[in-house]
């Protein structure tokens, strides 16, 4: 059905795990640095879910990366995850809520666009004006709120935010591994950089952390790793990078609405007017993806025409 191929099953879960699961490790990171050093339980928490994954995917029979693919997934992982989920969690460390942290990530969007502009990407005016809307509705729902940030905190989420844009332009003109070894690769890389940035900085654990501590490892490893950042990674190889970035504005929304539930926040008529705009900005980036047709097999290619290669995996 029409429907169907414009709409697979993978591609919605892949959002809905960019958009709720994602939307949710912000507070999760912000309960976890309460009681792990920050640059620690980053890094714990990509090793493992690398280990885990690279180890499976060996045992299913995936070849090992060569050194160029090694290569290339670590310069990712570095940026997407030592830089990107670092920076972020050393700021809510400063004291920087959950929820402003959602919102600096609405400029991902923003830094992808002018990112792709260094491999002759071409954006189209419905991109351009749902990231302008999108904007519009993150202040929104900053002017709503009573959130604060520290000037240090701020400048550490917008370097997060820079370097995640142009780690995922950048993924897809590198020579990475297929499928999700791809995303093992690059977590176990950023997570061995991460480790090493909590030694030199000299982080120390105080004492052992207690249930909330190991749930919070846990559920970053397992659901904010192992699943959404492959929904991510699979997103940036089948959709346009404004489309796979677009959770930016959905995030500060689900965030707000945990802490309602979490924490006993109220929302205004500013919040939920902010909310609506940054849904409109979503369906605006996502538009051009959906109208494009769908690519038609190598064997219905008409002979004169050379197909492109494809990365899809």
């Amino acid at each position: 059905m029409p429907g169907l191929r414009r709409f697979p099953l993978p591609l919605i879960a892949a959002f809905f795990a960019l958009y709720v699961i994602w939307g949710s490790t912000y507070l999760v990171i912000r309960i976890g640095v309460e009681y792990w050093p920050p640059l620690l339980l980053a890094g714990i928490r990509f090793v493992i879910a690398g280990s885990l994954m690279y180890g499976f995917l060996r045992w299913r029979g995936a070849p090992a990366p060569t050194w160029a693919q090694w290569k290339a997934a670590g310069i990712i992982g570095i940026l997407l995850l030592a830089c990107g989920n670092g920076a972020v969690s050393v700021a809510e460390h400063t004291g920087v809520a959950s929820g402003v942290a959602a919102l600096a990530v609405a400029t991902v969007p923003l830094f992808t666009l002018l990112c792709g502009y260094f491999w002759g990407a071409r954006n189209t005016r419905l991109e351009w004006a749902g990231v302008a809307l999108g904007m519009i509705g993150i202040v929104m729902l900053n002017l709503g709120s009573n959130l604060q940030s520290s000037p240090l905190g701020a400048a550490l989420l917008i370097f997060a935010a820079a370097t995640w844009a142009f780690g995922s332009v950048w993924s897809k003109h590198l020579p990475l591994p297929q499928g999700a070894m791809a995303s093992a690769v690059e977590m176990l890389v950023g997570g061995v950089v991460l480790l090493i940035g909590s030694a030199v900085s000299g982080e120390h654990l105080d004492k052992v952390p207690p249930m909330e501590g190991w749930v919070a490892l846990a559920y970053l490893t397992v659901f904010g790793s192992i699943i959404a950042f492959n929904a991510y990674m699979y997103l940036l190889k089948h959709v346009r990078p404004a489309a796979a970035t677009s959770y930016a504005y959905v995030n500060p929304a689900v965030a707000v609405l945990l802490g309602i539930v979490f924490v006993g926040e109220s929302i205004g008529i500013e919040e939920a007017l902010a909310m609506l705009v940054i849904i409109s900005a979503v369906v605006l980036i996502g538009l051009p993806q959906w109208r494009r047709k769908p690519q038609l097999p190598l064997a219905s290619v008409v002979p004169k025409v050379a197909p492109t290669e494809s990365r899809v995996n």
